[in-house]
């Protein structure tokens, strides 16, 4: 792929950091919504905190998923940081590729049972799934967030085979 411009990539690169860290915080609500639920003192309360839970879900979570997960792929394929040079970015695409597809299948799945269960009046049963995937999202993003800053590991034998190549 060819190189972005200069203000192609700053462009990409905002709306990337504003959608991931976007999706740190939608996740960190999600959570929140989550230990609400399964601590709430009425019926009412937890249903509540799962219709949000829900709205969230159905209108946010997929949608910013792809969105993070996208415009890495092109930011690394038009940057010199490349998809598969640099261990800190091959991890992170890896990394971004199978939360995407939890939240979008083992997520997404719990949160409409929850629904189901909440409008057909029932309780709602294994609440600690609404917990602790958002939870380990929590984690896996923040530590996404940390090597983004601090991009650590170098190259990776195909980065260091290029920039072999490209010296010569």
């Amino acid at each position: 792929m060819r190189q972005l411009t200069r203000p192609a990539r700053r462009g990409l690169l905002v709306v990337h950091v504003v959608v991931s860290v976007g999706w740190l915080g939608l996740t960190l609500g999600v959570l929140a919504l989550g230990i609400t639920g399964a601590t709430a003192g009425s019926a009412e309360e937890a249903g509540a905190a799962y219709r949000s839970m829900n709205v969230l879900g159905d209108w946010l979570l997929i949608p910013i998923s792809l969105l993070s997960l996208v415009s890495g792929i092109v930011l690394s394929l038009g940057t010199p940081w490349g998809l598969a040079r640099h261990r800190w970015v091959y991890v992170k695409f890896w990394l971004t590729m199978i939360t995407t597809a939890a939240t979008a299948f083992a997520l997404r799945a719990r949160i409409d049972s929850a629904m189901a269960d909440v409008v057909a009046g029932r309780t709602v049963g294994a609440t600690t799934d609404l917990i602790l995937a958002p939870s380990v999202s929590l984690g896996v993003y923040t530590f996404l967030t940390a090597i983004s800053v601090i991009k650590p590991w170098g190259l990776t034998a195909r980065g260091r085979r290029l920039r072999a190549t490209k010296r010569r």
